[in-house]
């Protein structure tokens, strides 16, 4: 098979998971059982994040780097990882991942004759009212271009040669894991406009499209700044080895 329609294929798959394993278990496990005080929360969304990110790093990760993060592509690219000319191949499977990812959380709800209204947002990002702890919109761009930046900033470093064989989806699944703890009380956490598009267009409400464009725009700029930040560190030090 064709070397790039192998990415392609990785890029949705692995995107897809991610959509399934981290907003499958913000739609489907993040309440239950609230009643009798074991809802696996917050805690239990960034592990499933986290992990998801995990395992698809070793499951793809010789095929396509697995990226399954249109702001990790970018960032790849940026710092010469990968060619630009790979960018919409990427990108194109990140959103396609994305959107059967949300399709098929959306198909288990309608075979099981429940609304995805009850969800509330169906594991969308949002800000202002639609926010988990109704933070503003300046809070949920800062916390996305920052949080990118820094799960960029990871990813890079584990693509160098100082850093140990084998242990990269370790830090790229921790580092995930951390920055859902972080923001998922201001806007849900997206840091990936692949998964934050996959479950909007499939909630069933307005407002999910309307913001949708924050969740897109703000982790690229911060895939950018983390492509520019990791160049920066890297470079210091090879002054400095020098």
């Amino acid at each position: 098979m064709n070397p790039k329609a192998k990415i392609f294929i990785a890029e949705v798959l692995g995107t897809m998971f991610l959509v399934v394993g981290g907003c499958g278990t913000a739609v489907f496990a993040a309440g239950f059982g609230a009643a009798n005080g074991v809802a696996v929360g917050i805690l239990g969304v960034a592990t499933a994040f986290g992990l998801s990110l995990l395992v698809m790093a070793y499951a793809i990760g010789h095929i396509s780097g697995c990226h399954i993060n249109p702001a990790v592509t970018l960032g790849m690219a940026i710092s010469g990882k990968i060619e630009m000319a790979l960018i919409p191949i990427y990108w194109v499977a990140q959103f396609i991942g994305g959107a059967l990812g949300g399709f098929l959380l959306w198909t288990i709800f309608k075979v099981s004759d429940r609304s995805v209204r009850a969800t509330d947002g169906f594991a969308s990002n949002g800000f202002g009212v639609h926010s988990p702890d109704l933070w503003k919109l300046g809070a949920a761009i800062i916390i996305e271009i920052l949080l990118t930046a820094l799960l960029i900033v990871v990813v890079l470093s584990t693509t160098t040669s100082r850093f140990p064989a084998g242990f990269g989806g370790v830090a790229a699944g921790f580092t995930l894991f951390l920055i859902h703890l972080i923001s998922i009380p201001i806007d849900n956490t997206s840091v990936n406009p692949a998964r934050s598009f996959g479950v909007a267009i499939f909630s069933g409400r307005s407002w999910t499209i309307s913001q949708l464009w924050v969740f897109i725009v703000f982790p690229l700029i911060g895939g950018a700044l983390g492509a520019g930040l990791h160049r920066l560190v890297e470079g210091s030090r090879e002054a400095s080895a020098a």
